[in-house]
């Protein structure tokens, strides 16, 4: 079954309301956060190309972060990260760092046009 990545505007920030309730279900206990409507089920097949001795994620919620260039609170959707695990085989240790108006700045500015890398809006967790 393939599912089709839901594309969201990025452009628009999160509003204080909407980071206030990510924020709230991030806190949740895992039982709970399983449940709920936002929600998104993880594919362990699709996830086979992460070698860890961790664990595979059984679900994807909304993450809050704080872009690292703009200082601003955004939001990762559980969508994205589906996206960005399954499909993109991005690794399973990075997280969300820079919101979509630093991420593009960022990508004209250090990035020559014949680069092949173009995902940038996620880093690898450091130990």
């Amino acid at each position: 079954m393939q599912r089709n990545h839901v594309k969201r505007s990025h452009q628009v920030k999160p509003s204080v309301r909407e980071l206030t309730e990510v924020k709230r279900i991030v806190a949740l206990p895992s039982e709970i956060q399983r449940t709920h409507p936002r929600t998104v089920k993880a594919d362990h097949s699709r996830l086979a190309h992460i070698n860890t001795y961790g664990g595979l994620p059984d679900y994807y919620i909304d993450q809050p972060f704080t872009c690292r260039d703009c200082g601003s609170e955004e939001i990762w959707r559980a969508e994205d990260q589906q996206w960005y695990y399954e499909e993109a085989k991005g690794h399973i240790d990075a997280t969300a760092v820079r919101c979509r108006l630093c991420r593009t700045s960022h990508k004209q500015n250090n990035i020559e046009p014949d680069d092949p890398s173009s995902e940038d809006s996620v880093v690898a967790a450091s130990s």
